[in-house]
């Protein structure tokens, strides 16, 4: 496996078994710090206000707004930190440690308050099962240092594919965000039509907030690390509303339509493994974007550009 160095691989293991107590840990500390960039932004169409992002160091919140002034937060999975930084000049840290998620909620608070910031969240978790507040919340409290690093890295990954295909589409195209309630790292096309009213009944989120989100056509893909129903981390690839015959399009070798959970399929391991993890990437998020495109019946020739290359200005 290609690596940065002998003990940094570029697309690391992700066995889910090694790391799912870290993970299920990790999941809620995420969605701490995501309720705290809700609560202090002006809602953006499809929730694209709230989703972290992810940077050199880790995933950060991008800039969040406080009175005249910005503040945001990072998790740094380099030296296992905490940050956060105001246009003011104020920089303070927490360490990442086990600990609860109960204690880590009242540090991220107390954290905040060293420089000014004082914010209330609702403290249920969203799209979790069994979900218990935050504030009470003594179970999860794992944290693996290296574990950790490992998602980074693979989101480092993820990110800069999913980067470099969404420069191939001048529609409407969302940012390459981490969305913290499904814990995945996200990118979505679409065709600007507007969709049927979605049905709502998504676990743990309401019902305003999946119809505002799915308020239009999408050919949406993302990574995600898996969970106790589905435990493996995959790349994944949906269309909403899904078109008749989309499920039954032949798409990258690797890659399958998971019935189950309405999506095509491309495990991580597969990727990883891979000659070229890069290009299988790529083809699997074009190939599922073209099968939700052509069934779909979307104006390609006026969505579509190729690819973009650095210091070239896209053809016109």
């Amino acid at each position: 496996m290609n690596a940065m160095d002998g003990a940094d691989p570029i697309w690391p293991d992700l066995t889910y078994s090694a790391w799912r107590d870290t993970l299920a840990t990790l999941h809620l500390w995420t969605q701490i710090v995501g309720k705290v960039r809700l609560s202090l932004t002006p809602w953006l169409n499809h929730s694209w206000q709230t989703p972290l992002y992810v940077t050199a160091r880790g995933l950060a919140t991008s800039p969040i707004p406080i009175g005249a002034e910005i503040f945001e937060i990072e998790f740094d999975f380099v030296a296992h930190r905490l940050n956060v930084r105001t246009s003011r000049g104020a920089e303070r840290f927490v360490p990442l440690t086990q600990q609860p998620v109960a204690d880590f909620f009242s540090a991220t608070l107390d954290l905040l308050a060293t420089v000014g910031v004082t914010v209330s969240i609702k403290e249920t978790p969203n799209e979790v099962p069994n979900p218990i507040r935050f504030s009470e919340d003594r179970i999860h409290a794992a944290y693996d240092p290296a574990a950790a690093h490992r998602f980074w890295r693979a989101l480092v990954q993820a990110d800069r594919v999913f980067k470099l295909f969404r420069t191939g589409f001048i529609g409407k195209a969302s940012p390459v965000h981490f969305f913290w309630g499904s814990f995945d790292l996200a990118v979505t096309r679409f065709s600007g039509r507007r969709a049927p009213l979605h049905p709502g009944g998504v676990p743990g989120l309401p019902d305003a907030v999946a119809r505002e989100a799915y308020s239009h056509e999408v050919s949406s893909a993302g990574f995600w690390p898996g969970n106790e129903a589905f435990p493996r981390a995959a790349f994944y690839s949906y269309a909403y509303p899904e078109p008749a015959g989309f499920r039954d399009r032949t798409v990258t070798p690797g890659g399958a339509f998971d019935p189950t959970l309405g999506e095509f399929i491309l495990p991580y391991d597969t990727v990883a493994q891979s000659p070229e993890p890069d290009a299988l990437l790529l083809d699997f998020l074009s190939t599922t974007y073209t099968a939700a495109a052509e069934t779909g019946r979307w104006d390609r020739a006026a969505l579509e550009c190729p690819l973009g290359v650095p210091g070239r200005v896209r053809p016109i």
